[in-house]
């Protein structure tokens, strides 16, 4: 199912303090080592009301700066590359933390079957260009992360894709409001999905738009 009633796209609006990771915020390895377990708790608990099954095998995971926090020290601790890695790391991760105006979400394909996932992805080619978000009756189509091209020229789709849904003022006070029914979807002609966004995602959601 798509999305085709009163598309909509926001107005400009007054610029805010960025919500970024700096390099202040990096703890050293050591120490992150010493809270990895407990940290890990608790982002898994944060990102539990950040997630929205879409389908039976796609997932938007909404970003947030804790979000990317763990996932900037995950890719440090794991990939062990010191002080020279933190750079390329706040600038792969800091465009993904949501500026007051926007969501950004995660697009994952979670397929556990190699050839039902190779014959899903080459059918879904151009996929990032087809995600929506519904505030009531107003359709914000997504932007797409613009620094690699996620679809092949084979046709192929990622199975990860990064999304942006900019919001105007007046969606974000629609959004905001207790009665409004948000939703998020794929209107690609291979894969036509909705879901509802629940009220515990909602209001998790919702602080990301202040």
């Amino acid at each position: 199912m798509g999305f085709n009633d009163n598309p909509a796209r926001p107005k400009e609006m007054a610029m805010k303090t960025p919500k970024i990771v700096t390099a202040s915020d990096i703890l050293d390895m050591e120490a992150f080592g010493k809270i990895r377990k407990q940290k890990r708790t608790e982002i898994s608990n944060i990102k539990r009301d950040r997630r929205v099954a879409v389908g039976p095998d796609a997932t938007f995971m909404f970003e947030n700066y804790d979000t990317m926090w763990w996932q900037i020290h995950e890719m440090l601790f794991i990939e062990k590359g010191g002080e020279a890695q933190i750079e390329d790391e706040l600038s792969a991760y800091n465009p993904l933390i949501p500026q007051g105006s926007e969501l950004v979400a995660t697009l994952m394909f979670e397929i556990d079957e190699p050839e039902r996932r190779k014959a899903l992805l080459m059918s879904l080619g151009g996929v990032e260009e087809m995600c929506c978000l519904k505030i009531d009756r107003d359709t914000i189509i997504g932007d797409s992360e613009t620094d690699v091209d996620r679809t092949t020229a084979a046709g192929k789709a990622s199975s990860v894709q990064f999304i942006h849904f900019n919001l105007s003022a007046d969606q974000i006070e629609l959004f905001k409001k207790q009665d409004t029914q948000i939703s998020v979807g794929i209107s690609h002609p291979a894969y036509g999905h909705m879901a509802i966004i629940s009220p515990e995602v909602k209001g998790s959601l919702a602080k990301d738009l202040e």
